[in-house]
């Protein structure tokens, strides 16, 4: 008779305290970054302005929809490249849908439900296939996920250059009257409040599910597990196989969702060029939120704090004035430190 498999083991976790002091650093953080800007571009256009908010929380949207899938990958010890290019697909995949047939206008005023549901279950699709790759090819072939991934980013983006015919797609004018199309439009009523987009409230509440799924799911329990010690995992009868596919399936998904929003930020067009760099802001900010890069560590709250800091950074950085490379090269440092400062506090629990 077979023995029932060992729970899947425990992962060790720094004491209450540690992750509490931890947390509060990256809010004092942010807010400092937010203070900062603040402070040297004041005035009705600058950094505090209503329009310059509503960007920010448009941005604010599509990376920390991906990072949170992104989150997942890294926990689980894994690492995905190809998320800016899985972004860029599923855009021109919501875009393509909403353009099918010459009589595509008429499409959209006859199923103003129907068709931009089907646009958002083919960005899903396109983007989970891309994830589905990532992990059968990480699983079966045994090699690195950075050199997979880094090969599927660059096939994702041709394919959405290929779909594209290499140009913006644009949908007809009926779908910028769509729910689709303003996902991340400022909100206007108070049955919003507090007034904001709905994309970003569907930010908000795949977040709160993906953390309780972490927490109190089984196989959240596993993808720690996974990332905390591969080799245990196996002992303890986590399916390790199965959770690492099911881990870049998951990360699809958000990097379809965040290309949905893309598009809806974007104007409701598809552009095969954009989101170019986005796994570089995704992965930065799981980092400073406390993922950690060895695996087996990281919080979706923590994701949320780091994505906030690398868009003020982003768009602080464009209200002063600076120039691309200056951005570039802030940008880096952060994730330097970041990388850094989680090594230094992983070597202090040793």
């Amino acid at each position: 008779m077979s023995q029932p498999a060992a729970p899947a083991p425990a992962v060790s976790a720094p004491k209450k305290s540690s992750r509490v002091f931890a947390m509060l650093g990256r809010l004092a953080a942010l807010a400092a970054v937010y203070a900062f800007f603040a402070i040297l571009t004041p005035g009705t256009k600058g950094f505090m302005s209503d329009a310059n908010t509503q960007l920010m929380l448009q941005d604010i949207a599509v990376v920390a929809m991906a990072a949170i899938g992104m989150t997942i990958v890294i926990i689980a010890g894994g690492i995905d490249l190809s998320a800016g290019s899985a972004i860029a697909l599923a855009m021109i995949a919501t875009a393509y849908v909403l353009n099918l047939g010459p009589a595509e206008a008429k499409l959209v005023t006859q199923h103003p439900t129907l068709l931009p549901l089907a646009a958002v279950a083919a960005a899903i699709a396109v983007a989970v296939l891309i994830g589905f790759i990532n992990g059968a090819l990480v699983t079966w072939l045994r090699i690195v996920p950075f050199i997979i991934t880094l090969g599927t980013m660059q096939m994702a983006r041709g394919l959405a250059k290929l779909v594209a015919d290499e140009q913006n797609i644009y949908p007809p004018a009926e779908v910028q009257d769509l729910w689709i199309a303003g996902l991340l439009e400022p909100a206007k009523t108070v049955f919003t409040f507090p007034f904001l987009p709905i994309g970003v409230w569907l930010v908000i509440v795949a977040a709160a599910l993906t953390a309780l799924f972490l927490r109190y799911t089984r196989l959240g329990r596993h993808i720690f597990a996974l990332g905390s010690n591969e080799k245990t995992a196996v002992l303890c009868g986590v399916p390790v196989a199965h959770t690492k596919i099911l881990v870049y399936v998951i990360g699809g998904l958000f990097s379809g969702l965040a290309g949905v929003l893309f598009f809806a930020r974007i104007g409701a067009i598809g552009q095969p060029t954009e989101a170019i760099g986005y796994e570089l802001f995704v992965i930065a900010a799981a980092v400073i939120g406390g993922a950690s890069l060895l695996g087996g560590r990281g919080t979706i709250l923590g994701t949320m704090i780091g994505a906030l800091i690398i868009t003020i950074l982003r768009n602080g950085g464009v209200k002063m004035g600076w120039p691309q490379y200056t951005q570039e090269i802030v940008m880096g440092a952060v994730i330097i430190i970041a990388v850094a400062i989680d090594n230094l506090r992983q070597r202090g629990r040793a």
